[in-house]
């Protein structure tokens, strides 16, 4: 008989985020979920390398990773991240952005920065995007893992006296967020962190999902970026997480109707269906 789970411990990750900004889940992924991980993401790799020292120069990134297989729907509507972000989101919240990054040999380290800083709110202020980063290689210090300051989240903007202000103070505050392939992290979005060097011979592979709250604009724009029937077959949680959803009391709307009638096979848009072109 298979020995039962450990109940997940929310409250104690919660406690951990408002503390230091992040928290680490070490048994997230199993062998089955990690292999699924990277049969689903071979076909992809190579297609995209960074275009910029943010992206990446030696780095390889998969867009829209929520769709390109089911391992990856179940990672983004995964119960225990879902139990954590119902703490410092709003309901309704939204996936941001989703997808793999293969940090490859001779990678350097990306600038420090957060992941909510295009939202221009002054700090310190609540996180508007929450963030995790999945290790499915592990992740090591000479390998790229990513970098974080703990107890950024609680900074003010850069400036503030009360905060370091020089790249070499905020470089000696950085940990490396060494980790198992299979665990992951959970980060506020007003933490400061940064993509490390790969100095190995080896790439490192990992993904990273963000959520925003239910009124924010989104990275990506997964109305786009996944064919309606495609994101039709997926989970009512993860169409919502999608967008196909009203923020009240009637945000996300289309033409006065609920976002999700427009998955229904044969629907047609009002201002198609109401031209009076059309006879």
């Amino acid at each position: 008989m298979d020995k039962p789970a450990a109940p997940f411990d929310v409250d104690g990750h919660v406690a951990a985020i408002r503390e230091r900004g992040f928290t680490v889940i070490r048994d997230f992924m199993d062998a089955d979920t990690l292999r699924e991980a990277r049969e689903s993401l071979a076909p992809f790799i190579g297609a995209h390398h960074g275009r910029n020292s943010f992206e990446g120069y030696r780095t390889e990134r998969v867009y829209t990773l929520v769709a390109r297989g089911r391992v990856f729907e179940d990672l983004t509507a995964d119960p225990r991240i879902l139990a954590i972000l119902d703490r410092f989101l709003q309901p309704g919240y939204l996936l941001t952005a989703s997808q793999s990054i293969q940090i490859n040999p001779g990678e350097t380290a990306q600038d420090l920065h957060t992941d909510d800083g295009f939202y221009r709110q002054p700090r310190p202020r609540p996180a508007i995007s929450m963030t995790v980063i999945g290790a499915i290689d592990d992740f090591t210090q000479a390998n790229g893992c990513t970098e974080v300051i703990p107890g950024s989240h609680l900074w003010g903007d850069f400036g503030d006296p009360d905060r370091p202000n020089t790249q070499d103070a905020l470089e000696a505050l950085l940990v490396p967020m060494e980790m198992p392939a299979g665990a992951c992290f959970v980060m506020a979005g007003t933490c400061l962190h940064r993509g490390g060097a790969n100095r190995t011979d080896r790439p490192r592979l990992g993904f990273t999902n963000q959520y925003c709250e239910p009124w924010g604009r989104t990275q990506e724009n997964f109305f786009l970026g996944i064919p309606p029937e495609r994101a039709r077959a997926m989970s009512p949680r993860l169409q919502t997480l999608l967008g196909y959803d009203i923020h009240p009391p009637f945000m996300g709307m289309v033409s006065s109707v609920h976002p999700r009638k427009a998955l229904e096979p044969g629907w047609i848009p009002p201002v198609v269906a109401q031209d009076p072109a059309r006879g």
